[in-house]
């Protein structure tokens, strides 16, 4: 009884994936075609460190705002492990009013880019 189950769950198991191949719209092993729009250019010869140097150039302003709260984050890291508790509560203050500042940085270079496109 078992063995005659089987035929029918490997049967119906086929003409289900074969109604959902016939009701899929598009082509899933490529893009697909939106009208109106048309793609940013890719850059794929570009090395990592050209990459990098690239986004940099777009928007120096967020590279600036991650060292300045890299730097302040270390320097109150060191002066709690030293023990002066104001000036480590000061420093992380400023960590973030820096962070602020590079999330602020990214949300304007975002919007500055999507003004550029159009």
């Amino acid at each position: 009884m078992a063995a005659s189950a089987s035929p029918a769950v490997a049967d119906q198991a086929s003409t289900t994936a074969a109604s959902v191949r016939a009701t899929v719209p598009f082509d899933l092993s490529r893009p697909p075609v939106i009208e109106g729009f048309s793609p940013l250019p890719m850059y794929h010869n570009e090395a990592p460190n050209e990459r990098t140097m690239r986004k940099m150039k777009d928007n120096p302003i967020i590279p600036i705002g991650c060292l300045a709260t890299a730097g302040v984050l270390m320097f109150g890291l060191r002066s709690f492990l030293q023990g002066k508790s104001r000036q480590s509560q000061m420093l992380m203050r400023g960590r973030i009013f820096a962070q602020g500042f590079t999330v602020t940085a990214l949300v304007v270079g975002v919007i500055a880019s999507g003004l550029k496109s159009k």
